[in-house]
């Protein structure tokens, strides 16, 4: 009889042999706490009504003079008086219809030169060159001259807010169309756009945002340029009352006029950045970190 060898015990892998991995479960016990976080428009007051409450203490404690600076209670109260009044009102409307009508006049003188400058080579080497030339002029030294040229009616007023506001639209707009992306001109060529669509579906939309940054300067410098204007034989609108102000040594009236001056002007800026979110939607921009 046959014995069959006894077969060898299998010896173990390794693996068979490592002590499985014990399983560890780990429970949070850190609670997630929401960070308290102010709103924006809450921050964004906070530098005016903090200068407000500066002048405020400062002219409460003396150390602001009265014959230097009016309080802030009394431009709040000659407010409300001249509101009352009529004068205050009938002021802004004056000067509301100087600014828009000046700021319609170089808005379109603006928007034909930048058009023409932009889109055509023989436009820029026309226009550009001499825009240049004339932005070094100070604007506010053209006075003595505008008021030869048109007399000392609403003209030169209008006139002054009107050139005020072309520089600074012109040359946003003007910059705006060629910073157009070549190669995005030139794929909407091979789709078979005309001059006339490459214009409004490719160039246009392409300088809008430069042209919404320059309409926010052109604003600022028309309500800037009215405080010059409306020191030329104003007989009504803010101008007028600042100079009656000054012959009397009124500081809270002219504090009250600089006020409605900087107030207007901030709704205007507050108006295109509505403007800019509603027509810059497509754009994907940085606003800055939390």
């Amino acid at each position: 009889m046959t014995t069959k060898p006894l077969a060898r015990p299998r010896r173990p892998a390794a693996e068979d042999t490592a002590p499985a991995p014990a399983r560890v479960t780990i429970r949070g016990t850190a609670r997630t706490s929401r960070r308290f976080t102010v709103p924006r428009a809450v921050r964004r007051a906070s530098g005016p009504v903090g200068l407000v409450l500066l002048w405020f203490l400062t002219s409460a404690t003396g150390l602001l003079p009265e014959s230097v600076l009016a309080s802030p209670v009394d431009v709040v109260r000659q407010a409300v008086e001249l509101t009352k009044s009529g004068e205050l009102p009938d002021a802004i409307a004056a000067s509301g219809r100087r600014a828009a009508t000046g700021f319609l006049i170089g808005a379109a003188v603006a928007l034909s030169l930048s058009l023409l400058a932009g889109l055509f080579r023989l436009g820029e080497d026309v226009i550009d060159s001499s825009m240049g030339m004339f932005r070094a002029i100070p604007w506010v030294g053209l006075i003595p001259l505008f008021i030869v040229w048109f007399g000392i009616e609403e003209t030169p007023k209008i006139a002054l807010v009107a050139l005020g506001v072309t520089y600074p639209l012109y040359f946003n707009i003007y910059g705006g169309i060629r910073s157009t992306d070549a190669q995005l001109v030139e794929a909407a060529r091979m789709m078979g756009l005309g001059r006339l669509g490459l214009i409004a579906y490719v160039i246009l939309p392409s300088a809008l945002p430069g042209a919404l940054v320059g309409l926010r300067y052109a604003l600022s410098t028309a309500w800037l340029a009215l405080v010059f204007a409306e020191q030329i034989n104003a007989d009504a609108g803010l101008g007028y009352l600042m100079s009656n102000a000054q012959q009397y040594f009124r500081t809270d009236v002219i504090v009250l006029c600089l006020a409605v001056y900087a107030l207007l002007g901030l709704a205007c800026d507050f108006a295109v950045r509505v403007l800019s979110r509603r027509l810059l939607t497509w754009r994907a921009n940085f606003e800055g970190e939390a």
